[in-house]
């Protein structure tokens, strides 16, 4: 395995993005781009290489193929369709399933045995498919889960607080969509929990909800100005890989497998926060939710396996 080589699966919009924010960055080695449209990946090839000469570190880029991920330490999944209007959620994690799992044969024939990084929608449910189709451990395979909408809800609630979002250290959990929630009771402004920063009369409780809705409501707001998200994920995906190739310990809002009744639930892939190093998921944070919070993220289980059931497993038999 070789320490910062990075594969990326997927060359649209958010893998670019991911890619355009390590060149930046810096701290990775070596990044091999592959997709279906060959020739996409040597114009992207190339057009990243172009900005090397002024990126903080020395980097490899190339267009590849399915045999360089044999000794790669991390691949980042993002290929995959988007939702058509009119398409629903399930119809739409059926054909992506279809692709996770031939991608999937195609990385593990190569010899893999590092980490994957799943990033295509609905990711919660396209981990769990690259998880069972590898037959990694668990650990070594988790989905890019809430980190998004937990950076989306730092920046939110700093914006509200008039604070640096660096100080800002709270988290979205559960599903990656409209049934994610906020534990405000684990949300701290620097070392003060944000519902006492809330008390000092000027801030209203119920813009807590509010804070939350935005978050929600972001990535549809993006989509309806601009078509689609890139960038936030981009960063996001490039924050996560850092984490792995520097064996960090960071804590991230990962999809991540709960199999022992972590949060009650078990032989699922749902956003929780988790440590991040370079053997994927170290550990899971287990923290105390009220009922109601406890309720929302039963609920999000109880859906996503229920699209397992219903169009998902038979899959991946």
């Amino acid at each position: 395995m070789k320490k910062g080589k990075v594969v990326l699966i997927g060359t649209g919009f958010v893998g670019m993005s991911m890619a355009y924010a390590m060149l930046n960055r810096g701290g990775i080695h070596e990044l091999v781009l592959i997709d279906i449209d060959k020739n996409k990946t040597i114009g992207e090839e190339m057009d990243l290489s172009h900005g090397l000469p002024f990126a903080p570190t020395k980097m490899v880029i190339k267009a590849g193929e399915y045999k360089d991920c044999k000794d790669a330490q991390v691949i980042v999944i993002t290929a995959g369709i988007a939702q058509k209007p009119g398409q629903t959620r399930l119809e739409l994690a059926e054909i992506n399933a279809k692709i996770m799992k031939s991608i999937t044969e195609n990385i593990m024939a190569s010899g893999f045995n590092g980490v994957i990084v799943v990033a295509s929608n609905p990711v919660d449910l396209m981990t769990y498919v690259v998880s069972k189709v590898s037959g990694l451990p668990e650990h070594q395979v988790f989905g890019s889960g809430t980190v998004l909408d937990t950076a989306r809800l730092r920046y939110l609630t700093a914006e509200y607080l008039d604070m640096s979002s660096k100080n800002i250290h709270a988290y979205v959990m559960g599903e990656h969509g409209d049934s994610s929630f906020v534990p405000w009771e684990h949300a701290y402004v620097g070392c003060k929990k944000v519902k006492d920063v809330m008390m000092d009369g000027k801030h209203p409780m119920t813009d807590l909800e509010k804070i939350h809705k935005g978050v929600v409501n972001a990535a549809y707001e993006i989509i309806e100005k601009k078509k689609a998200t890139y960038y936030g994920i981009g960063v996001a995906l490039a924050r996560i890989v850092k984490a792995i190739v520097e064996n960090e310990n960071a804590i991230l809002t990962v999809s991540t497998y709960l199999k022992d009744g972590e949060y009650g639930q078990d032989d699922i892939y749902i956003g929780v926060p988790a440590v991040i190093n370079s053997t994927g998921v170290r550990e899971l944070l287990k923290l105390e939710l009220t009922d109601e919070e406890q309720a929302k993220l039963d609920e999000s289980c109880r859906v996503l396996k229920e699209m397992r059931k219903n169009g998902i497993d038979d899959l991946i038999k």
